[in-house]
């Protein structure tokens, strides 16, 4: 028998290996997950009886099958049980967070409202607000006396409730300057004294981006978007507003129906939305007409079943910094200056008063620049000295004039064969050791001797190492 048994255990060892299975396991979290959503639906409802029998069904088939011998189930049979196991678990899980009330903020807000709706105790009454995954748990607490020391460090300072919150219904916490951390659930008790008795749960999100949106100048419209959940309740209330300067009503959505006496005069009538917004769950803003005054940060408040949702948006409205026909003229300037440049630094020479020259002493020649856009007289004179007022190249009445040259300079210093037609006057230098290192300057002379124009030239040559 008990090798019957162990051959027995060992054949269907192979048919328990979906447990382990990725395959399995992807698939079926996802579809058990997706099987008791209508058992959350029922939650979120109200009806809480009906989720109480459908946990207790579940409890009961699996307790049934529970006394089997999984190694003796066949691969279906034990998919089956282990899937109605993983059922229950998840609706144990559900069940926790199911009926808590959804509160959306953004951080950087000033305060933030958790609600809570109860009638206390006459006697000895104390509200509780926790964190059941903080050590101490404590957030907020309040008996007849007064508020009660011992909450959490990070809440010190930051948490109130009405004065008058035991003599009334209202035991909701205001939470300050809200943060990220600070995301959690939060639960509600109140006790007298002998019991407790939570009475909700709050699911604060703190965000943190709010979603960027760019108008142009002069587009018919800009879509502020929003969209959480199909479905919503009748009873949903939808309302956009704007307080970046002034609050400002842009638009208030309830009874299933836009309502325009709440609505700023800025935003009256050039803002709509969605038709079907409680079906589709798309509760996006359409602005018309979109100015700079529009720039700024929205706000869209959603409250439907106990849940506050919020999504912040930040439009910036861009115009255009110029016109059509400003933004051509500056294309066209930008290209006249573009060629004008280029002509200047191709004709630099013809400007240019003074130039630095510097060539190696093994060179052939170098060429001393002297140009100008000035017509000259056939008769005119032009003169090369240099600092030491030794004459370097003359030419005068159309012809050079050799005999007025410095012996330092000749044969080794000849200008253009015709330089007045070009208005080219640039000498070249045969041969040039360091003791050509001089200022030349090339002086034209009217045949009166009036100066015409006058450049000059720094030449350094350097000498071999």
């Amino acid at each position: 028998m008990e090798n019957m048994r162990g051959s027995r255990s060992v054949d269907h060892k192979p048919e328990l290996d979906f447990v382990q299975s990725s395959d399995w396991s992807s698939h079926s979290v996802t579809h058990l997950w997706n099987e008791v959503q209508p058992a959350r639906s029922l939650l979120r409802k109200g009806e809480a009886f009906s989720f109480l029998i459908v946990s207790l069904l579940l409890v009961q088939r699996w307790a049934e099958g529970s006394s089997q011998d999984l190694l003796l189930m066949s691969r279906t049979e034990a998919d089956q049980h282990i899937k109605m196991f993983m059922v229950f678990l998840i609706l144990v899980q559900v069940s926790q967070h199911a009926l808590a009330a959804v509160v959306e903020e953004y951080e950087g807000a000033e305060s933030v409202l958790l609600p809570c709706q109860e009638v206390a105790p006459d006697f000895n009454p104390m509200v509780m607000w926790t964190r059941n995954d903080l050590d101490p748990k404590f957030v907020h607490r309040r008996d007849e006396n007064g508020d009660i020391t011992g909450q959490n460090p990070r809440y010190h300072g930051r948490t109130s409730m009405k004065p008058d919150a035991l003599d009334s219904e209202n035991l909701s916490l205001t939470l300050k300057e809200p943060q990220q951390s600070d995301s959690g659930v939060y639960t509600c008790s109140i006790s007298d004294g002998r019991g407790e008795l939570k009475v909700t749960d709050v699911y604060l999100q703190v965000k943190v981006h709010q979603v960027q949106v760019k108008s142009m100048e002069g587009v018919e419209s800009v879509v502020l978007p929003y969209k959480t959940k199909a479905g919503l309740p009748e009873d949903t209330t939808v309302e956009w507003t704007r307080s970046d300067l002034n609050f400002m009503t842009v638009l208030f959505f309830t009874n299933n129906s836009e309502h325009t006496k709440k609505q700023d005069d800025l935003y009256c009538g050039r803002t709509t939305m969605n038709k079907d917004l409680l079906k589709t769950g798309d509760l996006s803003l359409t602005l018309k007409y979109p100015t700079n005054r529009d720039s700024g940060t929205y706000t869209c408040i959603v409250h439907m079943a106990g849940d506050i949702l919020r999504e912040k948006i930040q439009l910036t409205h861009v115009r255009e910094s110029l016109p059509t026909w400003a933004k051509v003229l500056i294309i066209l300037l930008v290209v006249v200056l573009g060629v004008s440049g280029g002509l200047l630094f191709y004709f630099r020479h013809y400007f240019k008063s003074d130039y630095y020259m510097e060539v190696d002493s093994h060179v052939d020649s170098v060429l001393l620049p002297c140009k100008t856009i000035v017509c000259l007289p056939k008769k005119s004179k032009v003169e090369w000295m240099d600092s030491k007022n030794q004459t370097v190249h003359m030419h005068e009445n159309g012809s050079d004039r050799p005999e007025q040259q410095d012996a330092l300079y000749t044969q080794r210093a000849k200008m253009n064969k015709d330089p007045m037609k070009p208005g080219d006057f640039s000498l070249t230098l045969r041969h040039p050791t360091d003791e050509d290192n001089n200022i030349y300057t090339c002086t034209a002379y009217s045949s009166g001797g009036r100066i015409l124009m006058k450049k000059r030239v720094t030449l350094n040559v350097k000498g071999q190492c």
